[in-house]
């Protein structure tokens, strides 16, 4: 499977997944890491790797159809089979979002349907979860539509909420699940064990 990883930061669940493929954990390969900042960690990491970069952003662009445009031409020129979203911070275009329908993979830092959509991103969320009051955070792998992370539930795994959290340890406990789970939603597309039907998905 060839996988194009989108990121905006500094790439920890992109290292997470180079980590598994490394490991034969995950059948795929890298073709393309896309990030719409020039000079984050991502990009260092693949081109370590010797994996494509590209610095791909809205604002380089007079259209969303321009925009798009390129990034379907890009992801074609990569070969790319998926997509996944690794702390990427930006709306997908709705034409790559059809053109890859169920095909687009996204890591979120809690359990869905709850502390998502627009602007639920990074301690965001954690202060979020923390204001609510209650005693179970984790994180979340799902499909991606035109709605901010409201495509269907592919896993989830749970972390404890303490008495004592703050975001950032709330968000350093979540994220070691992140690591461990979105390898794993990534393997069952390689190995063809993902049923979509309608709103809802499965891992067989």
């Amino acid at each position: 499977m060839n996988l194009a990883v989108f990121a905006s930061g500094r790439g920890s669940n992109f290292l997470a997944i180079l980590t598994a493929i490394d490991s034969g954990l995950l059948p795929a390969r890298v073709t393309l890491l896309l990030s719409n900042k020039s000079d984050v960690g991502a990009i260092e990491a693949a081109r370590g790797r010797g994996i494509p970069t590209l610095h791909l952003s809205q604002t380089m662009f007079d259209s969303e159809d321009a925009f798009a445009d390129r990034m379907i031409a890009e992801l074609a020129a990569h070969r790319a089979d998926l997509i996944a979203l690794a702390g990427y911070l930006k709306r997908i275009p709705r034409r790559v979002v059809a053109m890859y329908c169920n095909r687009i993979v996204n890591i979120h830092p809690a359990l869905l349907p709850a502390f998502g959509g627009p602007g639920m991103f990074g301690h965001h969320v954690h202060e979020a979860v923390l204001a609510s009051g209650v005693s179970t955070s984790g994180a979340t792998v799902h499909l991606v539509d035109e709605e901010y992370d409201r495509g269907p539930i592919l896993l989830q795994k749970t972390v404890p909420v303490l008495p004592d959290d703050t975001a950032e340890t709330l968000a350093a406990r979540v994220l070691t699940v992140e690591h461990e789970i979105f390898p794993l939603a990534l393997k069952a597309f390689a190995e063809g064990r993902v049923r979509v039907e309608g709103r809802t998905a499965r891992i067989e």
